[in-house]
């Protein structure tokens, strides 16, 4: 099959992947006086007495905005926001399908920080969350900061904590699998950008503290030149060892690789440079760092990538729905931490451990208890942690 010939002629017979449909009837003049004017008037002074009758009188309570510049578009690069368009009603659609979330695309003009983050300021009266999509490392780490810093309603990156999330998941299924735990683990993940750093993160929040991050010149360490502000930061934090050098050399006896980074960059001899039985997450798409059987062969004891046609697919779909359905449902103010670790695990305990097995340590995109269960770790999770409103 020509996908690429075959997508492209259905784009052009779909003329747009959502639309908005109307939840009451306008047939009668009755049903126009309440559902408009007069009677929509009530509504509004409701609201204009307590904002947060917002949630209860209008759809907000279920929307979310997906936010793009383009800059960063789905192994595009940067194409602007109308080319990403497309991609971002794609997110919708998922987004409907998979939680029952209304999103709706929001493809800004623009790539300056200060003008993103206020156009968002100025619309999060209309959305219960924001998913930011598709902006280009650095820039993507500060606006996310920012509006986090300065909305009352769940920022999320997905890109960032979307990948985390899964990744995260696998890695846990991984461990069971195998009998192990993180806390013993060391990790080499190759890619330095918003969703290498992310998974990085949520891996040393779960315990996975032995962790070197690998840019394009090597292994990131403390001191070393050529760091942007977020990478300095990580090199705080990883590689406490301060191992220096290629990704090669980084590899060599480490225990996990985890590649967001570029198609073919990891070889034979750098699996079998690792520990025996390592965990290999080769991310990158559509061409994995490796592919899964030439990494078996290596010794690899389990392998994941982001393709659907390979077990193990590690795709942000199994998340984000869920994270922010859950996050809706108790009208979260944000989405912290604790409530990223908790999708983790709701994702990794789908599977029982008895039916753990190389090529299954994380549910396939299409699991229908998927985005159930992580809406409901989430929105406990948020409870507990004090950021529920309801």
């Amino acid at each position: 099959m020509d996908y690429k010939k075959i997508a492209l002629e259905s784009h052009y017979e779909w003329r747009g992947k959502i639309e908005i449909a109307p939840r009451v009837s306008v047939s009668t003049n009755e049903e126009l006086a309440l559902a408009y004017t007069p009677g929509v008037a009530e509504a509004c002074l409701a609201v204009k007495g307590d904002a947060d009758l917002s949630y209860s009188l209008t759809r907000r309570w279920n929307t979310v905005a997906v936010i793009t510049d383009g800059s960063a578009v789905l192994g595009l690069g940067d194409i602007g926001p109308e080319a990403g368009m497309p991609v971002m009603e794609g997110k919708c659609v998922l987004f409907k399908t998979f939680a029952d979330v209304d999103a709706f695309p929001l493809c800004v003009r623009s790539k300056d920080v200060d003008e993103i983050v206020k156009t968002v300021e100025l619309l999060a009266g209309s959305f219960g969350g924001v998913n930011l999509e598709d902006i280009a490392a650095p820039r993507c780490f500060e606006i996310e900061r920012r509006l986090k810093a300065s909305c009352d309603i769940p920022i999320f990156h997905d890109d960032q904590h979307g990948t985390a999330i899964v990744a995260s998941a696998a890695m846990i299924g991984a461990c069971r699998l195998k009998k192990k735990e993180l806390k013993e683990l060391s990790a080499v993940v190759s890619g330095a950008g918003a969703g290498a750093i992310a998974v990085t993160r949520i891996l040393m929040a779960l315990g996975l503290d032995d962790i070197i991050l690998c840019d394009r010149q090597g292994a990131i360490y403390k001191g070393r030149d050529n760091l942007n502000e977020e990478k300095a930061l990580m090199a705080e934090i990883t590689n406490k060892n301060m191992r220096k050098g290629s990704l090669a050399d980084a590899m060599k006896k480490t225990d996990v690789f985890f590649g967001l980074s570029g198609p073919g960059i990891v070889s034979s001899d750098m699996v079998k440079s690792m520990n025996p039985d390592p965990f290999i997450f080769a991310m990158a798409n559509p061409t994995p760092e490796i592919f899964p059987e030439e990494a078996f062969a290596a010794g690899a004891a389990v392998v994941g990538t982001g393709r659907s046609d390979f077990p193990n697919q590690i795709n942000n779909v199994l998340a984000f729905p869920g994270v922010f359905r859950g996050a809706l449902d108790v009208r979260a103010s944000d989405i912290n931490e604790a409530m990223k670790v908790a999708a983790a695990f709701a994702i990794a305990d789908l599977i029982d451990e008895g039916d753990l097995r190389p090529d299954y340590i994380i549910p396939a995109p299409f699991d229908l208890r998927v985005a159930k269960a992580v809406a409901e770790a989430v929105a406990k999770a948020a409870k507990d942690s004090g950021v529920a409103r309801i």
